[in-house]
């Protein structure tokens, strides 16, 4: 019997004694450190709360579900004391909110009531997620940026262009972008070689120390994006992305930013394949102003994509176009067709002429710069007024912005009538902490 007692015992140990107690420090809120076991296949509810201390992985085979209108809050620090969620390659995120009731990715003492002011900046890490689908650099695999390169939980990239990562749908991240060390940032929403098989939907970084959105590689798809006030590119790819975007806002605070989109290619090598060929439809970016940096959209390193039925608004930097000796330059890639920047409204970008906006980096010629300053009007670019209140975040034109659009090249798109990110629905009302106060 009492060997019976004894084996009982055991297994009740073994069964339930490495639940709540050995991932979550017991008090008010539930604060969750891992351990190495990742969060396990778990819901998180929104009648919870939960802190999240350190590095927080979804590890390989694991599902997070996190609840419509859960808020989850990160302790705050810099370098070793940072906190972030890490979705690894193999793992998922179903973090599927709704308008009404939106998830929050906040830092730990934001009462959503003002306690942390809307710009505040670099207070916790923010939300990275890998995935196993093709990166262009050499071996096919990389350790993302933010994560200690000794972490193997921290590597992306594969051969899986459909791969499955979870869902992001009606998500707020706020605040992050904390410093890791050596000036290396966490960005609000970083994608590793995340795939197709990925929903991205609705989704706002605002007040990002770093980047608001980037993407390395991979063939994920992000419609429905806001990024505001962060103090990078809002928008970054690299490495090979060759997904979708459409209905993006882009908008910088006073003072603050660089380029709205940066675009890359390769980087070791330059030249790798597959080449950062995205087509990126209906986004509204709304620049820093004549005494900001950067540029409304960057391409180098052999990037290329299409970038069309959008406005760009306050920048003094248009568009650059990188040109240089080698033969998949992102200047190549716009001759051979790969990048095209067309049906686009400017105003008040560079000194409004077609020739200040259409920029060539690097060493060129005469004969060069005027082909690709020419390409602004026969791309059905043009220099307008676009009639929108951006500086009271009302970012729907007094009057429908129609023109001969350009095909939308995969059925993945919604075929709309409009020029920009908006057509009559402001649709960034009621989820996100850009609108709060309106």
């Amino acid at each position: 019997m009492k060997n019976k007692i004894i084996l009982f015992l055991f297994l009740v140990t073994t069964v339930f004694g490495c639940r709540k107690s050995d991932y979550f420090l017991e008090g008010e809120t539930d604060t969750f450190r891992d351990n190495g076991q990742g969060t396990g296949s778990v819901t998180w509810t929104k009648n919870h709360e939960y802190i999240l201390e350190g590095f927080v992985f979804v590890n390989d085979g694991q599902t997070l579900t996190i609840e419509a209108g859960t808020v989850i809050r990160f302790k705050t620090g810099q370098a070793e004391n940072a906190s972030a969620l890490i979705v690894s390659r193999g793992g998922r995120i179903i973090a599927n909110g709704t308008k009404e009731k939106p998830i929050i990715f906040t830092v730990e003492g934001d009462d959503l009531e003002g306690s942390v002011t809307k710009d505040a900046r670099g207070l916790w890490g923010g939300l990275i997620i890998l995935g196993n689908a093709p990166i262009n650099i050499e071996g096919g695999e990389a350790s993302i940026e933010g994560i200690p390169v000794e972490e193997p939980r921290g590597i992306y990239g594969g051969n899986d262009e459909n791969d499955n990562s979870g869902i992001l749908r009606y998500v707020s991240i706020r605040h992050g972008g904390t410093n890791i060390g050596e000036g290396n940032e966490i960005n609000g929403l970083t994608l590793g070689g995340v795939g197709s098989g990925t929903e991205i939907d609705y989704v706002e970084v605002i007040s990002n120390e770093d980047d608001g959105i980037e993407i390395f590689g991979g063939t994920v798809n992000i419609k429905h994006a806001v990024v505001s006030g962060c103090d990078d590119d809002a928008f970054d790819y690299d490495l090979g992305w060759s997904g979708n975007g459409q209905f993006w806002l882009g908008i910088q605070s006073d003072f603050l930013g660089d380029n709205l989109v940066e675009a890359g290619g390769g980087i070791n090598p330059i030249n790798g394949l597959p080449y950062s060929l995205p087509n990126i439809f209906n986004a509204t970016i709304i620049g820093n102003g004549s005494a900001g940096l950067g540029h409304a959209a960057k391409f180098e390193n052999n990037a290329g994509g299409i970038f069309a039925n959008s406005l760009l608004v306050n920048k003094k930097g248009g568009i650059s176009l990188q040109i240089t000796d080698k033969a998949n330059d992102s200047y190549n890639q716009w001759q051979e067709g790969r990048l095209g920047v067309k049906n686009n409204i400017f105003f008040e970008v560079g000194n409004s002429s077609a020739e200040s906006i259409f920029e060539l980096n690097g060493v060129y010629s005469i004969e060069e710069k005027n082909a690709w300053v020419n390409s602004f009007n026969i791309s059905g670019n043009e220099i307008k007024n676009p009639k929108i209140d951006w500086q009271n975040l009302n970012f729907v034109p007094k009057e429908k912005l129609k023109g001969n659009l350009f095909g939308y090249p995969v059925s993945w798109f919604q075929i709309v009538d409009f020029k920009g990110a908006f057509g009559e629905d402001n649709w960034i009302e009621g989820w996100t902490l850009l609108t709060e106060d309106l």
